[in-house]
């Protein structure tokens, strides 16, 4: 089957050319034969001798001549002949013409609506989206370019239905990450106005708790807005990764000690420097580590290792797995955060890193994350011209990784790292 629209388009047209053409020298060769002969025959039966002098004669009265008459042989019967003959040709070629444009009308006919119907479908479609139907989906019944850009535009309306659930979602999430802290704020700022609640530090710190919740769940959003908008600013340097991690996994211990959570590192003796923002990637750090203490069970393992990794050794098959962008054409470091926890399920791997996913809604109320951290990320890694995936296995845990490019510039030698800690126990 041809799967080029463009060559089906340009073979009915010849077929049409070609079925008309055929028709009408057919037929006019046929009728023009036929009249042609009897032409012949006319002509022949003319030709007969007869005399091609003139005759005269007068016509007599009772008495005398009442008058005359007189024939001139000529070529009258040749000239109706001739005309009868160029007539029988005319009208011919006139039915002709008129059996082939018909034909021609009727075969585009048929095949402008095979060929433009998916058009049409595609069209009613759209029109249904303009609507704010987003449910509707074209059949696709042909691997042309239509079938292809009804398949593009089935994805494009699944996507889109997507994008609104998760909007309103959001909407939901967002709701509710607000009203609980700000109504335990109200809720105790009432009772210190009503003399019910002493304003002692336990009170203070406790707001405060909530209103620093507040900020982090604003500044997320702040964060996220700006780098889907590509405008987030990037303070780049050259910078020691080992000792980023070193700081991250520092911060995580009050998180990862009230759940008696060992946290190791796997760090090489010498690891190249990256030209980062150490600011944002460690922001990257801290969101994997939360994720991954929060979701391991007490008295699991949380792992933070790095490798360098050539160009072609980074795996372009996880593409369901992993961010959109390709990977770098330098040499990387890749960083990966394991955790011991219950894994996600397959069928929610690939939208881990949307706007607002939760694998299961109701633990993250429990546990008060906002669905945002890992599509923040995603972002700041791919603002840095890296990649971020992840891989995991129901009961055995999951693997965060992602890769950063490793520094351009002249000073660009490998830095000792500072000397891992096989374990730290907290």
């Amino acid at each position: 089957m041809i799967r080029s629209l463009r060559a089906r388009l340009l073979i009915s047209y010849l077929l049409v050319l070609g079925v008309v053409l055929v028709g009408v020298s057919t037929f006019a060769s046929t009728t023009t034969t036929r009249e042609f002969l009897a032409f012949r025959h006319t002509e022949a039966v003319s030709a007969a001798p007869v005399s091609q002098q003139p005759s005269a004669g007068t016509v007599s009265g009772p008495d005398s001549p009442v008058g005359a008459w007189r024939v001139t042989p000529g070529s009258p019967p040749e000239r109706v002949a001739d005309a009868a003959f160029l007539s029988s040709v005319n009208r011919s070629l006139i039915l002709s013409a008129a059996a082939a444009a018909f034909l021609a009308a009727v075969l585009t006919l048929f095949l402008s609506r095979r060929i433009l119907g998916p058009v049409e479908a595609l069209t009613r479609a759209v029109r249904a989206m303009e609507r704010g139907d987003l449910g509707q989906r074209v059949r696709v019944e042909t691997r042309d370019e239509i079938g292809e850009l009804a398949g593009a535009f089935n994805t494009m309306l699944g996507r889109l239905a997507r994008n609104e659930e998760l909007r309103r979602t959001m909407v939901s999430d967002v709701a509710h990450e607000l009203r609980n802290p700000l109504f335990t704020i109200r809720g105790q700022v009432e009772a210190i106005q009503d003399g019910l609640l002493v304003p002692d530090a336990r009170t203070i710190g406790s707001i405060h708790q909530d209103l620093l919740l507040l900020s982090r769940l604003v500044d997320d959003l702040q964060d996220l807005a700006l780098a889907e908008a590509g405008q987030l600013r990037l303070a780049k340097d050259v910078t020691d990764l080992a000792q980023l991690i070193h700081r991250t996994l520092h911060a995580t211990e009050p998180h990862a000690t009230a759940k008696r959570i060992t946290l190791r590192e796997d760090l090489p003796e010498t690891l190249p420097v990256v030209e980062i923002d150490p600011g944002r990637i460690g922001q990257v750090l801290q969101n994997l580590l939360r994720n991954a203490v929060t979701y391991t069970p007490d008295g699991g393992v949380v792992t933070v290792s790095t490798i360098k990794v050539q160009p072609s050794e980074v795996s372009a098959d996880r593409t369901m797995l992993e961010s959109t962008h390709a990977a770098p054409a330098t040499s990387s470091v890749q960083v990966s955060v394991s955790d011991t926890g219950a894994g996600i399920p397959p069928e929610h791997l690939p939208h881990v890193f949307e706007r607002f996913y939760r694998v299961d809604s109701s633990r993250a109320r429990v546990t008060g994350g906002s669905g945002i951290g890992l599509a923040i990320a995603r972002q700041l890694v791919e603002a840095h011209g890296g990649r971020i995936w992840a891989e995991s296995e129901t009961g055995k845990g999951s693997t965060f990784h992602f890769i950063l490019p490793i520094a351009t510039l002249a000073h660009e030698s490998s830095h000792p790292a500072v000397p891992s800690r096989a374990t730290m126990r907290v």
